[in-house]
């Protein structure tokens, strides 16, 4: 495991740690933290999970960071807003510890997978897309608004969405209805859990490590 520390293009300076697999990297990947206000950070079980798989298993050089104004990271809260541009930098800071031809996965948690979602839609770096527990119905998470249809028939590249069966933030039919608004998308539903995935953590990091393998790493 890697100490990193890279800048957004706003000037915020970040902190995160690059996981390198054994074996010369097939891609990249970045792992986006739940809410920082509701104590979201890099170091939750289900991203270290996440982080394990991708990079032993799946051979992938994976970067998990804190966004702005989490722990070590400088900057303040950006209300999900100038999150987006905390991933940008992170995408570019792990793509430069890899071959700049090979694909990159952008993978987020609850409040990360708000921002991950309207991140990938500007950014062609992203070649697949894992949402996790993607808040769908009203809360008091104060995120921004997700991008609507139009905007997602024009996200063409895979995308999976994860939830557990017990999610009140993702309840499953309305993770299905989301789902269909993108032109490549795979929804997986785990049984017998939810938002959290507490003693699941690495059933549902295998999950996001076959589809991301699948897609990026096809036998």
């Amino acid at each position: 495991m890697e100490p990193v520390t890279f800048t957004t293009d706003d000037g915020a300076r970040l902190e995160g740690e690059v996981r390198t697999p054994e074996a010369e990297p097939r891609g990249s990947a970045v792992l986006c933290h739940p809410h920082p206000r509701h104590g979201g950070s890099k170091d939750h079980p289900l991203l270290w999970a996440i982080r394990n798989d991708l990079a032993a298993t799946r051979h992938l050089a994976v970067l998990a960071f804190n966004f702005r104004g989490v722990m070590g990271s400088g900057g303040t809260y950006g209300g999900g807003r100038d999150e987006v541009r905390d991933v940008a930098a992170a995408i570019r800071a792990v793509r430069e510890r890899v071959a700049q031809d090979l694909p990159t996965a952008l993978i987020g948690w609850s409040f990360g997978a708000n921002v991950a979602v309207r991140a990938a839609i500007d950014d062609p770096r992203v070649a697949a897309l894992a949402l996790i527990g993607l808040p769908l119905v009203p809360n008091d998470l104060s995120l921004p608004p997700l991008p609507d249809v139009t905007d997602l028939r024009a996200l063409r590249r895979p995308v999976l969405l994860l939830a557990g069966e017990n999610d009140t933030f993702a309840p499953s039919a309305d993770v299905e209805a989301y789902a269909a608004g993108f032109p490549h998308a795979t929804v997986r539903i785990v049984g017998g859990t939810d938002h959290y995935f507490w003693r699941r953590e690495r059933e549902a990091a295998s999950i996001v490590g076959g589809f991301v393998e699948g897609v990026l790493t096809p036998a």
